[in-house]
């Protein structure tokens, strides 16, 4: 478990809550400045189309939003940094503004065919895409590089992996149809050796 994402969520409200419930707090000690991504969280990321993101407003409220594309649409830079191209959309510009008066974000990684999840802080920073035409052709698909408006880079600080006991195995449409395939072939092929022992 990644010590700086603990010394940074356990707050004193939260040590408080902790100490209700359960008679004590977690003690956090000698937690470094951030929290390197390794080759499992690389891997993990590079693996995902789809994260959630979570910023919040100048008024204090948070905002979450789904963002979505190609596998490994979110780069892995380098072990602090992550990056992904953003496409032109609904014009609302919500995180882009939050993100630009408080840079902190979290994101929310989810597999739910292995059920497993990683979270991420970090702090977040919005380039615009037309200042940067040479990380535009590394980090957009290059049939949607002209729709990319943004580039989104994220200083990340930790990271955590949840326990699977509540995530719900959940497939893709590929995914299901990569087991489904081999069946409906034998069905095709048993279907055939009736058809024609009926005959």
């Amino acid at each position: 478990m990644a010590t700086k994402y603990l010394d940074l969520t356990f707050t004193e409200s939260v040590c408080r809550a902790q100490t209700g419930y359960y008679g004590r707090a977690g003690k956090i000690a000698g937690a470094p400045e951030r929290d390197p991504l390794s080759q499992a969280e690389a891997e993990f990321i590079a693996a995902r189309d789809s994260f959630y993101l979570g910023s919040i407003s100048e008024n204090g409220w948070p905002y979450v939003q789904h963002r979505g594309g190609p596998q490994g649409f979110l780069r892995v830079i380098n072990e602090t940094t992550l990056a992904f191209a953003d496409y032109k959309g609904n014009r609302q510009l919500l995180t882009t503004g939050n993100v630009s008066v408080n840079d902190r974000v979290a994101l929310f990684l989810m597999d739910y065919k292995n059920r497993a999840r990683l979270k991420i802080l970090g702090h977040a920073r919005v380039e615009d895409a037309h200042d940067h035409p040479e990380l535009v052709a590394q980090l957009a698909d290059p049939k949607m590089q002209s729709s990319v408006e943004r580039l989104v880079f994220i200083d990340v600080v930790s990271f955590d992996w949840n326990c699977p006991k509540y995530i719900t195995p959940r497939y893709s449409v590929e995914e299901v149809d990569k087991l489904v395939d081999p069946l409906k072939r034998r069905i095709t092929e048993l279907e055939t050796q009736l058809h024609s022992v009926k005959s």
